[in-house]
Parts: structure tokens; C-alpha cells; sequence
């Protein structure tokens, strides 16, 4: 039964990865658009991490977790009030590296890479164990 559960919980991460690559793609093509346009690059983060949320939230409840999304209701609500927490965590680290990394003279674009990273664990392991567990769904 083990086996099975590790299993599941690797497909699953595998389709937490596509979908995030999809959020990705929606975030960094908004966040080049945005410096193009000569956003401030930490604003710029921020809005383009705010279009992937969005598109993160329909993969995620449609493909990666979909045996675990509330029904409706309470639960539902609930649920994406989770949802978008977790989300404005990654949004916090996110924008915080970039910060950090542009007052430091680094590239915008490679600190947007070094947060993608940080803020793909840190929102995993929140909505895998927190977001989409079973029994906020019932």
C-alpha cells in the first residue's frame, strides 16, 4: 500500500511540475513584457507572479489535485482562501528575492530564477500537505 501511495504522490508531483511550468510561462512572459515596458522590476515580479497564481490555481484544481478539490460551498471557499495564501507566500519570497537581488546589483532575470525555485518548494509542500488535503475537501 506504501508503494502505491509513493507512486501516486510522484505522478502527482510530476503533474504539479507541468502545471507549474504552465504558471511559469504565463509569469516570466508577463514579467518580460513588464520590464519592456520599464516596470520596476520587483513590480513587475509581483504582476506577473499574480497572472500565474491565476493560471496555477485552473491547472492545479483541474489537473494535479483534482480528486481532492471541494465539491463546493464552505469547503470550496475554504479552499481557495488556501490557495491564494500559499500563493502570496510564493508572491512574498518571489518578490523579496527579486528585491534583493536587483539592490544588489544582480540581474532582475536571475533572481527571478533563483525565486522560481525557492517559491515552486515552499508552495508544493503547502499545497500538497495543506491546501489539497482530503479532509478539507469533505
Amino acid at each position: 500500500m506504501a508503494a502505491i501511495l509513493s507512486r501516486v504522490a510522484d505522478v502527482r508531483l510530476i503533474r504539479y511540475l507541468l502545471a507549474s511550468v504552465g504558471a511559469l510561462a504565463v509569469d516570466m512572459g508577463a514579467f518580460l513584457a513588464l520590464l519592456a515596458l520599464g516596470t520596476w522590476p520587483a513590480a513587475a515580479s509581483a504582476a506577473s507572479y499574480c497572472a500565474g497564481i491565476a493560471a496555477h490555481w485552473l491547472m492545479s484544481s483541474r489537473a494535479v489535485f483534482a480528486d481532492s478539490v471541494a465539491e463546493s460551498g464552505g469547503a470550496r471557499t475554504r479552499q481557495k482562501v488556501l490557495f491564494v495564501g500559499s500563493a502570496l507566500l510564493g508572491l512574498g519570497i518571489t518578490t523579496g528575492i527579486v528585491f534583493a537581488g536587483h539592490n544588489a546589483g544582480m540581474d532582475p532575470r536571475l533572481a527571478k530564477v533563483g525565486a522560481i525555485v525557492i517559491s515552486f518548494v515552499a508552495t508544493w509542500l503547502l499545497r500538497s500537505k495543506v491546501v489539497f488535503r482530503s479532509e478539507l475537501t469533505e
